[in-house]
């Protein structure tokens, strides 16, 4: 998505600097102090002082104000969460007015001082109540921010979503939402996302479905959620227990498993259900596969794919060693290991093809981890709560009570914790998630992980919000089957 910010009042607290400097200049002049608090602006009436001494002040310190102004509380760090998420930022400021020596340098020079990343700066006349509105037409914007009221009105007049930061001057816009902080910009934009109001991420899912119950659970809701996706395939990831299916038979149990909840979420599995690894990386594994294939083919004909994985990550690890070039491509959200507090990644999507992982670290592609132990564990829920929202809502909704209680492996339970959902609610909504960047670890011999600096950064979620994954989870799956069971 397009985002375009304003600088003064959305990044910078200029109303309030101005406001101290007016202060302090009326205890020189005359000390009368503000005679009308309920003036329209500071520079209107708010002071006993004539035209020409508001003018002169004006024109004499709005430089040196701008210059020292101090950026709103979590301004920078939001706007690179924003740029992490996948978003480009434009600034367009007005502060080619007239009113400035030098605005190009001096604001750039603020903009870096205050570690504030864009991908654009624009600079229009602030006199222009159109000048802002051309350039978010030209660029393509999707939402901006800003305080202006008549600006506001041109953007929305012209179609252009806005966002107006409220301030102690500024009139409220009919049909414009206002917020006050950067948390609830965050917030707002998150929310796009989901009421589909910007265009929906290509996405495959990587899947080891049979395993246990979360796989039906994770595809369930990623397939309620279309309008967030664009479902390019799902592909089936190997999976064996000791003493139990072989890796080519789980591969058909997972096969038939997903065609089964696509049938009953009516979504065509024509050219979009693919068989994966039938063995591991670790043990050789180096066959050519349709689901392999078909990741290549996906990631080479978008400008950028998502890969889901909720299982071993050796389809990926062997699309990205057949066709590097992908990597500039794809983004691979990855449920696997523990988080770093963790003395090691004994987990079962981590340990079953451990070269795998180490060769989709080194190859530098994009990824996102979401821990099991400590971040994906709180995701723990019981039989009582699946049933009070799925059960007799639809044969799905049975199916999914049933595989939770006893997914034919691990005997009855009437608590346990649905991992996999965590990717598809990532991708969803991450303000849901919390996370950091780290360099690369090395993975050492016992698969536990070694810090290091200076490497290619990865992103690892720490935290996640589970009553909100669980509430948008149960309103999807429990509400948006057709077949109800009466």
């Amino acid at each position: 998505m397009n985002i375009s910010l304003d600088i003064d009042n959305v990044i910078a607290s200029f109303d309030n600097a101005l406001l101290k400097e007016c202060l302090k200049h009326d205890k020189q002049l005359r000390n009368t102090g503000i005679i009308n608090e309920k003036a329209s602006y500071i520079r209107r009436g708010m002071f006993d002082w004539s035209n020409e001494e508001e003018e002169k002040f004006y024109k004499e310190n709005i430089e040196r104000i701008a210059i020292n102004l101090k950026p709103i509380h979590r301004a920078s760090e939001t706007i690179k969460k924003l740029k992490k998420d996948g978003n480009k930022i434009f600034i367009i400021t007005g502060r080619e007015n007239g009113e400035y020596e030098n605005p190009r340098k001096m604001t750039k020079n603020w903009l870096e001082k205050y570690d504030i990343e864009y991908d654009k700066l624009i600079f229009t006349d602030a006199y222009d109540s159109h000048a802002k509105t051309v350039e978010c037409i030209k660029n393509n914007i999707d939402i901006m921010v800003e305080d202006s009221t008549r600006i506001c009105k041109d953007l929305n007049e012209s179609g252009i979503k806005v966002l107006q930061m409220e301030t102690r001057f500024n009139e409220k816009v009919k049909g414009i939402e206002r917020v006050n902080s950067w948390s609830e910009i965050y917030s707002k934009i998150s929310q796009l996302y989901i009421n589909n109001e910007i265009e929906k991420i290509n996405v495959i899912l990587d899947t080891d479905t049979y395993n246990e119950a979360d796989d039906q659970f994770a595809l369930s809701y990623l397939l309620t959620s279309q309008n967030r996706f664009n479902i390019e395939a799902i592909t089936i990831a190997p999976y064996q227990h000791d003493n139990d299916l072989s890796i080519q038979e789980g591969q058909e149990k997972s096969y038939q498993e997903v065609l089964k909840i696509c049938k009953w979420l009516n979504f065509s599995t024509e050219n979009k259900v693919f068989k994966g690894s039938r063995d591991y990386v670790q043990e050789g594994y180096n066959e050519t596969n349709d689901a392999v294939n078909k990741i290549i083919e996906i990631a080479l004909k978008n400008e950028k794919t998502y890969i889901m994985a909720i299982g071993a990550i050796t389809n990926i690890a062997m699309a990205i060693k057949k066709e590097p070039s992908i990597i500039e491509k794809i983004e691979v959200i990855w449920l696997g290991g523990h988080s770093l507090l963790n003395k090691d990644n004994i987990e079962f999507n981590f340990r079953q093809d451990v070269q795998a992982v180490r060769e989709v670290f080194a190859s530098k592609v994009k990824l996102t981890i979401i821990p099991c132990k400590n971040v994906a564990s709180n995701l723990k829920t019981t039989i009582y709560e699946i049933d009070h929202h799925l059960k007799n809502k639809s044969e799905l909704g049975n199916y999914l009570c049933n595989r939770f209680y006893n997914d034919g492996r691990h005997g009855a339970q009437t608590r346990r914790v649905i991992w996999d959902i965590s990717v598809i609610a990532y991708l969803i909504n991450k303000n849901w998630f919390e996370t950091m960047e780290i360099s690369t670890p090395n993975i050492k011999e016992d698969t536990s992980y070694e810090l290091t600096n200076g490497k290619h950064e990865i992103t690892m979620v720490n935290w996640l919000d589970s009553d909100k994954i669980y509430e948008d989870l149960f309103r999807k799956i429990g509400g948006t089957c057709e077949s109800k069971i009466l």
